[in-house]
């Protein structure tokens, strides 16, 4: 089992910055990536950016390319999305997940393990 409790959301106004972190615990030493999704009512679950343990290749969706920065310290079992630039249409819960998996993917089912999410709200 992999726990994960992320941190770090709030409001900001437009062109502000915000970073989120996320805390592993447990058998985190199984995982191969981690993950970033963000959600808003009534839409499913999107893709934003992903890391791989091992050599810390990083991976983002079009819409954050350049604003998004994510890391990981392995020391401490952390990941971060550092947000800049954010738009109102950044506002949504964010989500970190864990994978098993060898492969990148940007498919929120293939990812196994998740916390329970962290509101960022862009004001404009």
């Amino acid at each position: 089992q992999v726990q994960l409790v992320e941190s770090g959301g709030g409001l900001v106004q437009t062109g502000g910055s915000l970073r989120l972190s996320c805390a592993a615990s447990g058998r985190t030493f199984s995982t191969n990536f981690m993950g970033w999704f963000r959600q808003t009512p009534g839409k499913e679950r999107e893709f934003v950016a992903a890391i791989s343990w091992s050599v810390g290749r990083t991976y983002y969706a079009d819409s954050v390319q350049g604003r998004f920065t994510i890391s990981r310290d392995n020391a401490k079992n952390t990941v971060y999305l550092r947000m800049n630039n954010l738009k109102p249409e950044d506002t949504a819960v964010y989500y970190c997940a864990a994978r098993y998996g060898l492969r990148y993917t940007t498919l929120s089912t293939n990812y196994d393990y998740w916390g329970q999410g962290t509101q960022v709200t862009v004001s404009s």
